[in-house]
């Protein structure tokens, strides 16, 4: 085993010394832990505790309301949206940044279905959703079906294109499924959905900041992701919504607030949309985890997803061959898609006491997070995990399960 290490740890080493990412780690408040988790939280990029601060103590301290202007806060959602843009392949003036996830997902799938009305197709009476979805995304998917009078129907996103058909209204899909790390097939399946004449809604929570999502180059319809796991946005940051430009001007928001209004300071008791992205926003942003988030994207300031995702290919290779040499046969599965097209940034690996192991990783440092029943979840951020966290990691949990 000595030497199996000596010769893992040498390589790690050696990868390290190659990765052209390698200086980004410094940008970030970590410590002697191997952390995989930024799938569920990315980790504190290291300018934002100061950026906070002066939002807190000069911006509202001295300012106060003089900064809805002077500091920007007014145009902080689009500004930030903008800044999300090139992570997702997005042209600037597609997203708005506010709200949760869920919020999102909701006026979305609305959206979606309302686009479908407008089109004049009376016949489309189904909603589409992803049958392995996070359930929130189905929880709200349902609530949409019953506001728009449609019907749910569940499927796998391999089932998709069978399912699809002339009553089609929406689909909501996920691009990385959040327990197995599969990636599934955006451009195909945008494809198929627009053939059918129906709207896609895809979850980018999974793949924003870890891998190319091409939102413009596919034609996606209208997207929603969250900010705090690889964006580094922090816990409960912002979410965010992309309406494709050509849709905005029909986009119909089931959630109508004062913030998307055309003239938000009118006053007026009649509701006119504002134009562009602005047209998504409902309430007051919220400016202080907002500004957070806009601080933690600085971090990738010259850096490519094209990078991020070679990078984030390797990372998940290298565990996944360390896995196979530390970790007696037979005791591991791993569910996630071992082909590059198929595999997000994260590795599930089945095991029947995974409960109980992962608390046994977590008190050695090696952090990553169990699904219930029985998954060992490891998330690879590729701004700040190394080769040698991955030879690390897969060696405690080898001596782990021996």
């Amino acid at each position: 085993m000595s030497e199996l290490v000596t010769e893992l740890t040498a390589q790690a080493e050696k990868l390290d010394a190659a990765d052209e990412l390698a200086a980004k780690r410094a940008e970030f408040a970590l410590d002697d832990a191997v952390y995989l988790d930024g799938n569920s939280l990315g980790a504190l990029p290291a300018n934002v505790p100061a950026r906070v601060e002066d939002v807190v103590r000069r911006q509202w301290g001295s300012l106060r309301i003089r900064s809805w202007d002077e500091s920007g806060w007014w145009t902080a959602p689009e500004r930030i949206g903008d800044r999300i843009a090139p992570l997702v392949g997005a042209a600037p003036g597609q997203i708005v940044v506010g709200d949760s996830t869920s919020v999102n997902v909701f006026k979305a799938v609305v959206a979606a279905v309302r686009l479908a009305e407008s089109a004049g197709d009376g016949a489309r009476d189904e909603i589409l959703v992803d049958a392995t979805t996070f359930p929130t995304d189905g929880y709200i998917a349902e609530s949409a079906a019953r506001l728009t009078g449609r019907t749910l129907r569940p499927v796998t996103p391999s089932e998709v294109r069978d399912a699809l058909s002339g009553r089609t209204a929406a689909v909501l899909l996920n691009h990385v499924d959040y327990r197995t790390g599969r990636l599934h097939d955006l451009p195909g399946l945008t494809a198929a959905i627009h053939e059918a004449g129906a709207y896609a809604v895809w979850d980018l929570c999974h793949s924003a900041g870890a891998l190319p999502v091409g939102l413009d180059e596919h034609g996606v319809d209208l997207a929603v992701g969250c900010t705090y796991k690889y964006l580094n946005g922090g816990p409960g940051s912002p979410a965010y919504l992309y309406v494709r430009r050509d849709l905005q001007p029909r986009f119909d928001s089931p959630l109508p607030g004062w913030n998307s209004h055309a003239e938000p300071f009118g006053m007026n008791p009649s509701y006119e949309p504002a134009t562009g992205a602005p047209r998504g926003r409902v309430g007051t942003p919220d400016i202080l985890s907002m500004l957070a988030l806009e601080a933690a994207l600085d971090v990738w300031e010259g850096v490519s997803i094209d990078q991020i995702r070679a990078k984030s290919l390797a990372l998940t290779d290298f565990f996944l061959h360390c896995v196979a040499a530390y970790v007696p046969e037979g005791r591991v599965e791993s569910l996630t898609p071992t082909a590059h097209r198929e595999r997000g940034s994260q590795i599930a690996l089945r095991c029947s006491d995974a409960g109980e192991v992962m608390k046994r990783l977590i008190a050695q440092g090696v952090i990553g997070d169990f699904r219930h029943p029985d998954v060992l979840r490891f998330g690879f951020t590729p701004l700040y995990v190394g080769y040698g966290d991955v030879e690390r990691a897969a060696r405690v949990l080898g001596e782990m399960l021996v």
